[in-house]
């Protein structure tokens, strides 16, 4: 394929991800940019080009050795929720930027080990990127054709270009706003898809290898089986290799919490912890998927092609064997997504590091004060700019001048060896809280000395002199200072030698100076907040121990010029409301320090912000027993608020539920109010009426007429009747509702019951010409008192009756069973009931309180009974529109 061609596919393949970049950031809010998955895809910015190629060189070449380095991060994944969660809360809270902000904070903002962590990582890092750059030099020229083909100058190396791309991606995606801390959802996203396509199109390369070309793994292991060296390949050799791998899974484990780019995306890109529940199991399925087909893919190379020298670049190799271009290119593709996202999280999360740790804190802090704001602005974008491509220059140089001496594999290892010298400070720092800045800054120091002498040194000189003088005599010629075999151990690898060393001095320093020295306050301070970070979480802004004398005025000039007026004012306004301070308020307190160093640390770093902030404030020594006391009072303060808050609330609930009680007896005396009208006008009605009748035939007896004396007197006997009625209803009701009824339950046939409430009124309905159908001969035997259902029945029936058209009303009395009880329903033909009237068909003295629905007699407390009897039989009544015309009354009964 042509180096043209297959650049253009490079350059339009960069477009592609700028442009999925470019859509998440501008859709920041969306559930597709905030989610596990991506969150989880984003963790796999680990598996760099060195997995990507460098697992099978190793797997081809010493065996099954590779896994060493997935383990660890298996063995770390389950840790994530207690752990990690842990991190990310601290950052949050203190809006940490970078792993050397973490870190520095920790021992009380110091500024020389924020530097110190800051350049450990560019030597760990800067060497990662060259190999990646390695990797993409070495693929494009296979993948073009080149491979004899050396450039004689920068202009025409592939690779610087390729570089300077990732370096404008990186620097346009990182680089928009001055907050470090805040979230890069775009470089997210692209990572994120960038995850998929290596590990698709991997998987791919392992399909085609294994299936296509082989007969499937049984084929590839009986022929490798063959081979001299393949026993050497399956196992472990011996008690050195079990060291060997056991350094590897714990240096692995130490790097996915340490490595820039990991801390970057597991830590500062996460939007909610939830995220770590899938990923804790999401991240090692990606890992294992990843590795499936790696021992294949090698042995498979091992037997067709055998070059070891090229064993990293099998993947590529195979398919460009067998005249497959096109899959090659998608290895070749897939690998450069493992090189972008490696690379530009890399320079993201170093230039952050430099410009907050070194450039800032080192050099610019004076000119910031005397700037305005948006210079001030303008200047830390260009520092992380300058920082992103001096970063990417410097590792394009040592691809040049050192890369090409060692594996994919052997640089990863170096780059993991330095970084975990960061280890005692960041792991031990979380749990004890005697660890100082000065034992940090001399075990990292002493750590790094001994990896520099045992690892570093003895490559560069190699690199450089062609000689390995220096490594099989040691320094003046002494055996005990072989740098591969120190004081007599040479039964390790370079890698595991350097890491054993080094973190035996790392430790012993730490723990050493930690004890024997007394930190000052702020670190001890800080040091509480990390250890007891659940305690100190709740005390927020309060848990800064600091006394003095600071000015408010002060403070906002200085979050001014890095934040800008608007910013600035919002923030003071929203802290004074938070704590119910006056917005007037001149002096400032320890909250206002803390808070106004979080502000500024997403901007220039925390060792920056602590001493803009000391600058304009005047701060008084406090012991460490004085710390410790003014942080357990606001332990016992925060507890106690809390008690007084729960104790509020429990008297706010009682008071609520007092409030609705009173306001329930209000409701009931008024009710009673209203009962006892309606019932004195029910009564009233009836008696009215016969003593109006009474009269007339007492001064008019003789003479009246016999027909309307016959009418009177019936009239007097209906009335009497009616009023009979309504004093059996208020008696009935009332014993219902006070529950003093009792209720003859025995088993029934139901369809017995409503056939004998049908007889009973067919005459009533007989006269009005209206049909009763009781087409149900279905025998459902159930628990009940069959003389208060008849009751129900009846009144439902009879209702129905009332509001049905003479001659053209129909009645259907149905049952059937649903879901564990026995529905009864009586639905008619009639004028319905108004849909706003429904609520309120149940209420005693419905008919009186609700005239829109007027029953020719009756008491108004039919309805009422029907619900009382129903509910006293555990069962419960409804009423509905039909959707053409009537009303459907039903209810229900426990059946079994």
């Amino acid at each position: 394929m042509s180096n043209y061609v297959l650049f253009s596919i490079i350059v339009l393949y960069l477009v592609t991800l700028f442009a999925i970049a470019f859509f998440a950031e501008k859709n920041a809010k969306s559930k597709w940019v905030n989610n596990s998955v991506v969150y989880t895809l984003s963790l796999a910015v680990y598996c760099t080009a060195w997995t990507y190629y460098g697992s099978i060189g190793i797997a081809a070449t010493i065996g099954i050795d590779f896994l060493a380095i997935y383990l660890g991060p298996v063995i770390a994944a389950p840790l994530w929720i207690v752990l990690l969660r842990k991190i990310i809360r601290l950052s949050k809270q203190h809006k940490i930027s970078s792993i050397a902000d973490f870190i520095s904070l920790r021992y009380g903002n110091n500024r020389f080990l924020g530097a110190l962590v800051t350049v450990i990582c560019l030597f760990g890092i800067v060497p990662y990127i060259s190999l990646q750059l390695k990797a993409v030099s070495e693929t494009f020229q296979i993948l073009s054709d080149k491979t004899s083909y050396v450039s004689t100058s920068v202009y025409d190396d592939s690779t610087f270009y390729i570089a300077l791309l990732l370096a404008v991606f990186a620097t346009f995606f990182g680089t928009q706003v001055t907050d470090a801390s805040e979230k890069h959802k775009g470089i997210v996203v692209s990572v994120a898809i960038e995850s998929i396509l290596k590990l698709v199109f991997f998987l791919a390369v392992g399909i085609y290898v294994t299936y296509f070309l082989f007969d499937g793994t049984d084929s590839i292991y009986e022929n490798m089986s063959k081979s001299e060296n393949f026993e050497s390949l399956i196992q472990f050799n011996g008690i050195e290799s079990g060291f060997n791998w056991l350094y590897t899974i714990i240096l692995s484990f130490m790097a996915i919490f340490l490595l820039p780019r990991q801390f970057q995306v597991s830590v500062l890109e996460n939007v909610r912890e939830k995220h770590l529940k899938n990923a804790i199991w999401m991240f090692p399925l990606y890992l294992l998927l990843f590795n499936i087909f790696v021992i294949f893919i090698a042995w498979a190379g091992n037997l067709t092609i055998g070059n070891s020298e090229s064993a990293e670049y099998y993947a590529l190799l195979l398919p460009l064997q067998n005249d497959n271009t096109f899959l090659a290119l998608l290895v070749f593709l897939g690998g450069f997504s493992a090189v972008i996202s490696m690379v530009v999280v890399a320079t993201l999360a170093l230039s952050t590091m430099v410009s907050n740790n070194l450039v800032i804190p080192y050099g610019f802090l004076d000119r910031f004060i005397k700037s305005h704001p948006e210079r001030n602005a303008k200047y830390i974008k260009n520092i992380r700019r300058i920082s992103i491509f001096t970063i990417i220059i410097v590792a394009y140089a040592f691809y040049v001048n050192f890369s090409y001496e060692l594996s994919l594999y052997s640089i990863g290892l170096i780059a993991f060896v330095i970084i975990a010298q960061l280890a005692p400070s960041f792991f031990i720092g979380l749990f004890w809280n005697r660890g100082s800045s000065k034992a940090s800054i001399v075990g990292i120091i002493a750590g790094f000395f001994v990896t520099f002498y045992t690892l570093i040194l003895p490559f560069s000189i190699q690199a450089l002199t062609g000689s390995d003088e220096f490594v099989q005599n040691g320094l003046y010629g002494l055996e005990v200072l072989k740098p591969h075999a120190l004081f007599g151990i040479d039964f390790l690898s370079p890698p595991a030698h350097a890491f054993f060393w080094s973190m035996l001095f790392n430790i012993l320093c730490y723990v050493i100076l930690s004890v024997s020295l007394k930190g000052n306050y702020r670190e001890r301070n800080y040091a509480e907040m990390f250890v007891d970070s659940k305690n100190y979480t709740d005390l927020q802004d309060g848990a800064l121990v600091w006394k003095g004398e600071a000015y408010v005025a002060e403070i906002r000039n200085v979050l001014t010029k890095f934040l800008g007026e608007s910013r600035t004012e919002r923030a003071i306004s929203l802290f004074f409301r938070k704590y119910d301070l006056p917005q007037d308020t001149q002096m400032a307190d320890a909250r206002l320090i803390n808070f106004s160093e979080k502000l500024l640390t997403g901007s220039i770093g925390g060792a920056s912000a602590k001493i803009l902030i000391s600058s304009v404030v005047k701060e008084e020594e406090v012991s460490l027993v004085e710390v410790l006391k003014i942080l357990e009072e606001s332990k016992e303060t925060i507890s106690r608020n809390k008690l007084l808050k729960e104790k509020s609330q429990e008297l706010k609930k009682l008071a609520d539920q007092l409030q609705d009680a009173n306001n329930e007896l209000v409701e009931k005396d008024k009710q009673k109010d209203e009962f006892l009208d309606t019932v004195a006008h029910e009564l009233k009605t009836p008696i009215t009426g016969i003593r109006a009748t009474t009269e007339l035939l007492m001064d008019d007896l003789e003479e009246m007429p016999s027909e309307l004396r016959s009418q009177f007197l019936n009239n007097m006997l209906q009335d009497s009747d009616r009023l009979s009625r309504l004093i059996h209803n208020i008696l009935d009701f009332e014993k219902l509702s006070k529950g003093r009824t009792n209720f003859k339950i025995k088993r029934y046939n139901i369809r017995d019951t409503i056939q004998k409430t049908i007889d009973n009124l067919s005459n009533i309905a007989n006269k009005r010409e209206i049909t009763l159908v009781h087409s149900n001969k279905s025998d459902f035997h159930a628990d009940y008192d069959e003389d208060r259902i008849m009751q129900v029945l009846t009144n439902l029936i009879s209702n129905a009756i009332k509001f049905c058209e003479a001659k053209k009303g129909v009645i259907v009395a149905d049952y059937k069973y649903d879901k564990g009880l026995l529905q009864i329903t009586i639905k008619d033909n009639g004028k319905g009931i108004p849909e706003e009237d429904l609520p309120f068909v149940f209420d005693k003295f419905y008919q009186s309180k609700n005239q829109n629905i007027q029953k020719p007699e009756g008491s108004g407390l039919g309805l009422s009974i029907c619900k009382q009897i129903i509910e006293n039989h555990n069962g419960k009544i409804w009423a509905k529109n039909n959707q053409k015309s009537g009303a459907t009354f039903g209810f229900t009964l426990p059946f079994k």
